[in-house]
């Protein structure tokens, strides 16, 4: 799920830095630090969308940068347990496979895909019905359901399932649709 939130961050800007321009220099500094990581308590950050307010800042003995409080509003993405998402299959194997949902890497076990289908290995490992009209397999889309998450300080962690009703194969590389 996409939230707006504000957060805050201190930023060290060097001396030569300084002069006109010092706000746009530490706004591109914040969006080239912070657009992209991932903290474990908000989600991924995807994007800054305004600064609020730029503090005071403060000299840093001996080396001459100096601190800045910056308050900035910015998208975050933080996947919940039981939330649907849609995702590309980027493995496949004999014990499931992973798909990434933009940052997130979510991993769906053999025991949490439909009972019909099989694994096939071969050229292309892959997730095969009975019938053979359904296959998952490498950059085939996914609707997925969350069903557990573990955070860690820099990184989020997905298990999903397509063990439930809507859920399943959106559209397959190997058919030209």
């Amino acid at each position: 799920m996409f939230f707006h939130i504000v957060l805050e961050r201190n930023m060290q800007l060097h001396p030569r830095h300084f002069g006109r321009d010092l706000r746009e220099k530490l706004v591109s500094k914040l969006m080239k630090d912070v657009e992209g990581t991932c903290s474990g308590r908000h989600g991924f950050i995807v994007a800054i969308t305004g600064i609020e307010s730029v503090g005071k800042g403060l000299i840093r003995d001996g080396t001459g940068f100096v601190t800045f409080p910056v308050k900035y509003q910015c998208v975050v993405f933080r996947p919940f347990k039981g939330e649907i998402l849609e995702a590309v299959v980027t493995m496949v194997n004999k014990m499931g496979f992973f798909a990434e949902a933009g940052p997130v890497q979510i991993f769906v076990s053999n025991h949490l895909i439909p009972d019909d289908m099989e694994f096939q290995s071969g050229d292309v490992p892959n997730y095969t019905t009975s019938d053979g009209s359904v296959k998952i397999q490498k950059e085939s889309e996914v609707r997925l359901k969350i069903i557990g998450t573990r955070v860690d300080a820099t990184e989020i962690f997905c298990i999903g399932t397509i063990k439930d009703d809507f859920l399943g194969v959106i559209s397959d590389p190997g058919t030209n649709a």
